[in-house]
């Protein structure tokens, strides 16, 4: 047999791309990207939807054989994208609440031996100190943040447990670190980089734009629930392959999914108030395609990589121009043409107005609710969130702040612990540097007046008479010229 030729190290990402991902060559900035972690260096990504940021992440621990580090933000998209990389014998895994102790202790003990490439965690797993140890000893190659826009607190997506990334970092001794999102404005890249504790004179940003020339643009100006459902009739009848019909709230998701199915309209819906295992088979059967249709609050859709997607409508307002560039980034994946509506009723403006007062609790809410924690812990941690959200609501039973104070609360130190595991508490912080920051309503309104700013823009797009696509990308710091597939190009 004759000896087989060495390989040129240089060669290996391609012939990883070839042999492992079926991809005869790399899309766009891939390829520097890749590189560049290899080599020890940072990179902020900004790249389309489906077109390919995931590759730049998974490719380099096999070049090296070393150990990437991804965190996401959900459970079920770590599990998809992990059966994936298996199927293509990739050694990959994640660890995360799902998962039994002594199975996470096993895949732990997997990625020490160096047995696992690429390891998936949601930041809530950096509050394990085990977890930490651990992988600290396991010493990551590259440290990938996905969805990085979840770091800014003025993003569309913000978790506060991704807000602590930079601490963790460091903590891990700062490892070359890839952050990647579909969609992030200036100001969010910044935040993204402060939280991420990188000096932006290390980092090269990858700004690949929001183009998507397959997707149609178009709005519909509508009036009352019969309008709308005619034109979510109309447009699903024309539409091709599966379509996710977007609401703001699920009161209203329910009502238009009882008037659907009196017309005999098969879907699925799916929203947060599901149980963590509905939510996944109603996922896996979208995926599947055993029901091309689902009705979906924004809950759905972070990681829904199904190439079929023909329509994307959105019978509710969404919150930005991010959400609506991420939501509608879902359509079309497969190349071929998609179209993307938005219905919009006015009413549907105050119900936006009202979520921007949810998303901001003034330091009064706070610090009531401060004094419940402290004063009833007992109490609390026996009955729950429904018991807090009784004491705390003084208006009616659809005030939702509380979400929002309680990671407030605990992003900032005040609390520690979970409801969900019933050791939630205030801590000894109450009078420190932070606290203060808390209750400091200035940067509360400060952040309401960029919210409201956001959702102007969303407005401004839907009254647009130009074209619809150069208006998005202005948003996202672009000029381009009149796309030809709007419907005010078309118009």
């Amino acid at each position: 047999m004759s000896p087989q030729p060495e390989r040129d190290p240089a060669d290996e990402p391609e012939r990883i791309l070839r042999e492992t991902f079926g991809h005869s060559e790399f899309r766009g900035p891939q390829r520097e990207i890749i590189e560049r972690a290899l080599q020890g260096e940072h990179s902020l990504v900004l790249m389309p939807t489906g077109m390919g940021k995931s590759l730049c992440y998974q490719i380099p621990p096999l070049v090296c054989q070393g150990l990437c580090l991804v965190v996401s933000p959900l459970i079920a998209l770590m599990k998809d994208q992990v059966d994936g990389l298996q199927a293509k014998g990739v050694a990959a895994t994640f660890i995360n609440s799902s998962i039994r102790a002594r199975e996470r202790e096993a895949r732990l003990k997997a990625v020490l031996e160096g047995r696992i490439r690429l390891l998936y965690v949601t930041p809530e797993r950096f509050r394990k100190p085990e977890f930490i140890a651990g992988i600290r000893r396991a010493e990551p190659m590259l440290l990938a943040i996905d969805e990085a826009h979840c770091l800014s607190e003025w993003g569309h997506d913000f978790r506060p447990d991704y807000s602590r990334i930079g601490k963790f970092r460091e903590l891990l001794g700062n490892p070359p670190t890839l952050a990647l999102t579909a969609t992030a404005t200036p100001r969010v890249q910044e935040d993204i980089l402060h939280h991420s504790r990188l000096d932006p004179a290390q980092v090269k940003v990858f700004h690949e734009g929001v183009e998507r020339p397959n997707l149609f643009l178009g709005v519909r100006q509508v009036h009352g629930d019969s309008e709308k459902l005619a034109a979510i009739q109309e447009l699903l009848e024309a539409g091709r392959g599966s379509a996710i019909v977007y609401f703001a709230l699920v009161k209203t998701l329910e009502r238009f999914s009882g008037l659907l199915e009196k017309a005999g309209v098969e879907h699925l819906r799916y929203h947060g108030r599901l149980s963590a295992s509905a939510r996944r088979g109603l996922q896996d059967a979208f995926m599947k395609g055993e029901c091309p249709l689902v009705l979906a609050t924004n809950a759905f859709g972070m990681g829904v990589d199904k190439e079929d997607i023909g329509t994307i409508l959105h019978a509710e307002l969404p919150g930005s121009m991010e959400a609506y560039a991420q939501e509608t980034g879902r359509a079309g994946r497969d190349g071929l043409p998609a179209r993307c509506e938005l219905l919009y009723d006015e009413q549907d403006l105050l119900i936006q107005m009202e979520f921007l007062d949810w998303a901001n609790p003034g330091a009064d809410y706070l610090g009531r609710l401060v004094e419940v924690i402290d004063e009833k812990p007992e109490e609390l941690n026996s009955q729950g969130l429904d018991w807090l959200r009784a004491q705390m609501t003084w208006k009616s039973n659809t005030d939702f702040r509380l979400e929002t104070a309680l990671n407030l609360l605990d992003r900032y130190g005040v609390t520690q612990g979970e409801l969900a595991r019933r050791d939630l508490r205030t801590t000894k912080n109450l009078g420190g540097k932070d606290a203060d920051a808390l209750f400091d309503d200035s940067l509360r309104k400060q952040k309401k007046t960029h919210d409201q700013q956001r959702l102007y823009q969303l407005v401004q797009y839907i009254k647009q008479e130009e074209c619809r696509r150069s208006f998005l990308h202005a948003y996202f710091g672009f000029e381009d010229p009149p796309c030809g597939n709007c419907d005010t190009c078309m118009s």
